[in-house]
């Protein structure tokens, strides 16, 4: 198999897993964030820096890279781990969540879905086969199945309908890969909103045998608490022995919650477009740079923080450089986010290390000002 999931421990408290992820491109420490390079770049870092921040594995986008430069053109210089120069994990997303997210541009039928590109508005079509060839194009380490990804709210027999579809795109992507022994192919569970569609998209979807499984279609609007819930009713129907990855989530809260209902892998656009409109995610919660209050402020953004950013840049000379327009500025938000959200899943790893996760999610919304969810753990 192309990635191996090693069970190392179990939170005595809280079930969370402690692992690894052994893939062609090195090994990752689980839980994971991965940082997220759609274009074939995290924004404003380069993969020297991703390195310094520990970055073991990114996530890139079929989506993007199918329309621009084009997965024949990646292909042609030797696959994207060569192409971006990145030579440690990659992952892949399907498309599927860019391409239903253009509710105006796309019509959906058993075959795939035809689009608009966003780009020049050309008509373009995206099948489970076409995905699965592009990726398999582009040589990421973990690709995705092309699923659909139901909007919220929507309403029960059309997420059932669209359900049972993603179900049946995934077995053709399953024959349509060409790469199984360098490549894995995750099934991807939806399901909206309705735990027994959850349930029966597990089955369907565990029945297949994929190397490692997705949680998609949630955080997209619904209430937290509600996605924690599903995440209850979902996760104990996935093996025990195969890597679990909650798609687009990446708020610190949710990673600690997603961890301790056993999440092993998370990825999200958050911490770097946030830090673009000049917000950075702090120990004593999320800091807005560009207000007046920090503009004689010679402090770092972080007091407890020992990243690049924190070490040598103070929160005035930052918000000078984000109100000037100046693209260090937002290098520097984005250097800082990286690190504290990897430093976050680190402590995280250590609070299952010593059977104390719930604990450290109690310390951890305290000192953030955030209230936690109520739940059984």
């Amino acid at each position: 198999m192309a990635v191996r999931y090693e069970l190392i421990k179990t939170c005595r408290q809280t079930g969370a897993r402690l692992g690894r992820l052994h893939t062609p491109h090195g090994v990752i420490d689980t839980p994971a964030f991965m940082p997220v390079g759609t274009q074939a770049t995290v924004k404003a870092v380069s993969p020297e820096e991703l390195k310094a921040l520990g970055a073991q594995i990114i996530l890139s986008n079929t989506y993007h890279l199918f329309i621009r430069p084009g997965h024949e053109l990646i292909r042609e210089a030797g696959g994207l781990h060569r192409f971006m120069n990145w030579d440690r994990a990659i992952l892949t997303d399907s498309g599927g969540f860019q391409v239903f997210s253009l509710a105006d541009r796309r019509k959906i039928r058993e075959e795939g879905v035809e689009f608009r590109s966003h780009l020049d508005g050309s008509l373009l079509f995206l099948s489970p086969e076409k995905a699965t060839e592009v990726q398999n194009a582009l040589g990421a380490d973990i690709i995705m199945c092309f699923d659909e990804c139901a909007p919220y709210p929507a309403d029960y027999e059309y997420v059932r309908e669209s359900t049972a579809r993603t179900s049946r795109w995934a077995e053709r992507c399953l024959k349509a890969h060409r790469r199984p022994d360098d490549q894995a192919l995750f099934g991807i569970v939806q399901g909206g909103m309705y735990p027994d569609l959850r349930r029966q998209s597990a089955k369907d979807l565990t029945s297949l045998d994929f190397p490692g499984y997705a949680i998609g279609g949630l955080s997209v609007g619904e209430p937290k608490p509600v996605m924690y819930e599903l995440l209850e009713t979902t996760v104990p129907l996935l093996p025990d022995r195969k890597p679990r990855y909650l798609m687009g989530v990446g708020s610190p809260d949710a990673l600690i919650e997603g961890s301790i209902r056993g999440i092993d892998m998370f990825d999200c656009v958050l911490p770097t477009r946030i830090a673009r409109n000049g917000t950075v995610m702090t120990s004593r919660g999320r800091l807005v740079i560009r207000n007046a209050a920090y503009e004689r402020d010679f402090g770092p953004l972080d007091p407890a923080c020992d990243c690049y950013t924190c070490t040598h840049y103070s929160r005035a000379y930052i918000r000078h450089l984000i109100k000037a327009d100046e693209i260090f500025g937002l290098r520097l938000t984005t250097i800082h986010n990286l690190h504290f959200l990897g430093s976050l899943m680190a402590r995280i790893r250590q609070a299952i290390r010593e059977d104390r996760l719930a604990d450290f999610r109690d310390e951890f919304f305290e000192s953030y000002g955030m209230a936690r969810h109520k739940s059984g753990f």
